[in-house]
This record gives structure tokens, sequence and C-alpha cells, in this order.
């Protein structure tokens, strides 16, 4: 007998019938610490070789979150543990895949509400549940992804329950289906097959089963809870739009704009009848203003530029009709004040309660952005953003940091722009958690959430504004630049690793071995002849020289392009291509 209990292979063989609260906790901190390790790995499975691969950070910060609260509890019920999975992991939830993977425990939290212990036919029940939410989730289902692995797991688990198999016999049968799953999702997903890997949030929640099915097996008994509070928002994860980073503005050469260091921004809204935007756009131009917009209708504009003769511009608003909310900000002062400034609200995040906000969220409806680099923090600080959380690619922002967001500002009414393609479903679960009307844009890029910011008109309700911006989200393309991480082919695509590469609208476009050249594929790709407007935002590896440089280049092959050059200072994407 001693024997068999020293050796773990044996324990594989054991029967178990019945798992209460405590053995819930320890298998999904087994599959929270397996997930983990393989981090790395999952995020590596990526589909474009773009250095943003972040499903397996997503996941497994989503998991931390959820065993957060259980960690060092003492519960017996298996219902109350599953019950504070399901709560923690849709609070943290980060990125499409850990959306999902938290409506999988949410499942599983509503098939085994008030069991104090469950039987492998009670966990498969609530595995189908589990698929059920998970489905629901998502607008358009697509196989070949995490969903598939998530279907043919609680299938494998029906059929086990149903041969009267033990929690352990069911757990090995889910874990073969899963594997089984993942390897065939290249079959049911093309572009998975032409990138050479299986689906990555597939491969994660086989990961997690893996890790279950080891503690339950005996091969895992011991698993360490998380390091602190893993998950936990604090009021410095959002950032205020009055606190954004400075960027420097810009002034024109020739019609090719590039950076001076000083200056004040104007920012104001214009009421009169009969407004022209463009010749009022560029009559400010003409005045010396760089970084203008000028958006609304006819008889409502907001302005936003930089100049160094305030007076001037608001003399030409004056001539036009009234102006409302005037706000003029030192750009010097900024800069000069800027490092003692950062360093007090620094402190100051620490020590307060809710994060703050612009005075743009005094109006009736708020508008809070989610966005990566200093850069595009001042861009939309400029545009009147009453609330920025810093996220993006590589760092998507969870569930709560976008509530925490959404509640800070005091309005009823929210308009969020996630501005990553990945950040879309966390935000979609934020009306469901708030008793404030929340509406979100779908914009897929920071781009395309500056155009959305552009378009809103403080006359007008939230319907209208909602619609409005969506469109204007919609009608921005965007390419980015940046250098593959492995080789690969995709379609016609051939990818070394270090190559760069274009993307245009998330799309594989081009790759090669010159920037410019690819620079100028991307731009060709883009049918970029057809546009009139170009807003390059260059990264923070980027020098401003050298991006005044590439704007030369795309001035001289599309002279009646209007090119504007702002120091977008993101990560990972050496330029941010806009056009409209």
């Amino acid at each position: 007998m001693q024997e068999e209990t020293s050796r773990p292979v044996r324990l594989r063989t054991r029967r178990i019938s019945v798992f209460d609260g405590q053995d819930l906790k320890k298998a999904m901190l087994a599959g929270a610490a397996w997930l983990e390790e393989r981090r790395e790995a999952i995020n590596a499975l990526n589909v474009f070789p773009v250095p943003d691969g972040d499903t397996g950070s997503n996941m497994s910060k989503t998991m931390q979150a959820a065993i957060r609260d259980i960690a060092d509890s003492s519960e017996t019920s298996a219902g109350v543990i599953a019950a504070k999975l399901a709560h923690g992991a849709l609070l943290g939830a980060r990125g499409n895949s850990g959306v999902i993977l938290s409506q999988t425990l949410r499942g599983l939290a509503q098939g085994l509400e008030k069991k104090a212990t469950f039987t492998a036919t009670d966990l498969a029940s609530a595995m189908q549940e589990s698929e059920r939410m998970a489905y629901r989730a998502v607008i358009k289902p697509v196989e070949g992804t995490i969903l598939t692995v998530i279907r043919k797991s609680a299938e494998a688990a029906k059929r086990s329950a149903e041969r009267d198999d033990d929690l352990v016999g069911l757990m090995q049968e889910v874990v073969t289906a899963a594997r089984q799953a993942v390897a065939e999702t290249p079959e049911l997903l093309p572009i998975l097959k032409q990138a050479g890997v299986v689906d990555s949030g597939g491969q994660g929640y086989c990961t997690i089963l893996e890790g279950i099915w080891r503690y339950i097996r005996g091969e895992a008994s011991q698993v360490a809870p998380p390091a602190g509070p893993v998950g936990i928002i604090t009021p410095s994860a959002v950032v205020p739009a009055k606190a954004a980073a400075t960027q420097e503005p810009a002034v024109m050469k020739g019609r090719v704009k590039i950076e001076e260091e000083y200056g004040y921004e104007v920012v104001f809204l214009l009421k009169g009848e009969k407004l022209d935007v463009e010749t009022i756009r560029q009559t400010i131009i003409d005045m010396g203003g760089v970084s203008t917009v000028v958006a609304g209708d006819d008889r409502m504009l907001k302005v936003h530029t930089h100049t160094e003769w305030p007076g001037k511009i608001l003399d030409y608003g004056v001539s036009l009709g009234s102006l409302l909310d005037i706000n003029i900000e030192n750009l010097q002062e900024q800069s000069l004040n800027y490092a003692a400034e950062s360093e007090a609200e620094h402190a100051a995040a620490h020590s307060a309660s809710v994060p703050a906000v612009s005075e743009a969220a005094t109006q009736q409806i708020a508008t809070v952005a989610v966005v990566a680099g200093a850069g595009f923090e001042q861009v939309f600080r400029g545009l009147g953003v009453s609330a920025i959380i810093s996220g993006g690619q590589t760092m998507n922002p969870s569930i709560e940091e976008l509530l925490e967001a959404v509640n800070a500002v005091p309005t009823r009414q929210v308009i969020v722009l996630p501005n990553n393609s990945n950040v879309i479903l966390s935000a979609r679960q934020v009306n469901a958690l708030t008793e404030k009307e929340v509406y979100i844009v779908p914009s897929e890029t920071m781009p395309q959430g500056i155009a959305a910011l552009v378009s809103f008109n403080f006359e007008a309700d939230f319907a209208d504004n909602c619609e409005a911006m969506t469109q204007a989200a919609q009608s921005i393309q965007t390419a980015e630049i940046t250098t593959a991480v492995r080789s690969v082919q995709i379609g016609s695509v051939r990818v070394r690793e270090g190559d760069y590469i274009g993307l245009v609208n998330g799309n594989l476009a081009v790759a090669g071995q010159h920037l410019p050249q690819v620079i100028a594929d991307t731009l060709q790709r883009m049918q970029i002849d057809r546009y009139e407007i170009v807003t390059l935002y260059y990264g923070e590896d980027v020098t401003a020289q050298q991006a005044q440089e590439t704007a030369r280049r795309i001035k001289e092959r599309y002279s009646h392009l209007e090119i504007e050059v702002v120091n977008g200072g993101q990560p990972h994407y050496a330029y941010i291509i806009s056009a409209e």
C-alpha cells in the first residue's frame, strides 16, 4: 500500500465520484497555474507574425482574476466557489478570449448553483451550460476557434457522464476531445492552416482543462495561489484626459506638417448659420493653425487647433458666430511643467479613490477611450475625450477597468471607444454591469476612434451621436507598419522573421526588408490615391526626423495628399497610418 501511494502513476487509476468546493478550488488553481506556465507559448500562436500576440496573457490574467477571491477561501460549497470564480472572471476578463473564458465559468456557476457537491453528471451538465454561454457571448460565432474546443469538450463530458464515468474518467475524455479539437482548428479555419498554427484561444482553454485533469489525477496537488491581488483595478489604471502625456505640436512646411516645440492649443465650439466646414478649416490653417480639426454641421462646429496667436483664431471665430466652451492651453508651459505635474498626478493616483476626468465629462454625454501611446493620448485629450484608459495591443484592459472608467465620469450616458478589435467584446459587457446607458462604438483602431470623437456633436442627443460616431469610425482606413516576429506565408505574402510588414485594416498586405518600400507597397494596397487626407502617427521607436522623411517620400509620390505627421508614441508599430 505504501508503494502505491509513493508512485504518482498509480494515482491516475483512482476513482473520484464527488467534488466539493475545496476540490473545485484546488482544481481551478491547478488549471490557472498550468495556463500561466504556458502563457508565452500560447501568445506565440498568433495568426499574423506581429509582435503583439496576447491571447495567452489575456486568458491567464482572466483566470488569475477568477481565482483571486477563492485562493484562500475555506468555503466547502461548490456552488459558492463557482459563483466567486464567475464573478472574478467577468470583472477581470481581457480580450475576446478572456471574455469567452469568463462566460464558460459563468455557465459552470449556473450549472452548479446551490450545489454543495457535484458528480460527473453534474459537471457534464454544467459544461453544457458553459458551451451555451460562450456561444451567446459572440455575435457571429466562428468554428475553428475557442468556441469549437468548448463545444467538443462539453460533448465529450456528456458522453462520458452517460457512460457513468467518474470525474477522473470524465476529465480524461474531456481533455482528449479538447486536444483533438485544437488539432483540427486549422482544418476549420483556413487562415490558421496558412499561418501554420492552431487557434490560440482554443489552445488556452485546452491548457486549463489539462491543468484541472492533472490535479484530479493527483499530479498537481500543490498549487501556489496567485502572487498579490492580480487583476485588481487601481485608480491609476484609468488615465484622466487632463493628465495624458503631452505631445509636441506641428507646423506646416508646404503641405507636409512637421513639429515645433511650443504654441497654444485652442479648442472651442462655434455656433452660427450656414457654416462652411472646409472653408473654416482651411482659413484657420492659412492663419497658422496646425493639427487643425474642424467638425460638425452648418450650425455648430467643434474647432481644435495649435497656434502661436490664439487671438487671431478667436477673432475669426467671433466673426462667424458665437463661441462656446473656449479652452486655451499654453503648450510651452505644459512642456516646462510636465515632469512635476506627472509626478504629482502619479502620487495623487495612489491616494484617490476615483479617477479624475476632464471638464468635458461635465457635459450630458461622456466619452471614454482606450488609447496606447503618449502622443495618441494627447490627441484624444485635445479632442475633448472625458476619460482615457491606457491600453491596446498586448495590454487589453479588463472589463473591470472599462467599468470603472464608465462609472467614474459624472454623466448618465457614456460612449466608449475601444479602438482595438480585441477590446470591443470586453467593452460590450459593461452595459450589463452599470446603471448608466452605455454605447460601444466598434472602433478597431485608434484612428477610427479619433474620427468618431471628431464627429461628436455637443448639441446632438445620445442616439444621434452614437450613430454619427459609428459611421465616422467606419469611414477611416487604417494601415499599420511593424516588424515580423516569425516566418510564415499567408496567402500570397511570404514573411521572414525580422521583415517589415504592412497590414491594411488588420489584414496582412505586404512584407519586405526595406521599410520605405514596405510603406509604399502598403499604401498602394490601401488604394491611397482614392483619399485626400493622410495622418502618419509614428511610434515610440521612430524619431520625428525619420517620420518627416517618410512623409516627404509619400508626398513626392502622391502630390494630391494633405499629410499630417503626429507623434503617436505607440509601442510595437513604427507607423499607424489613417486615410480619409
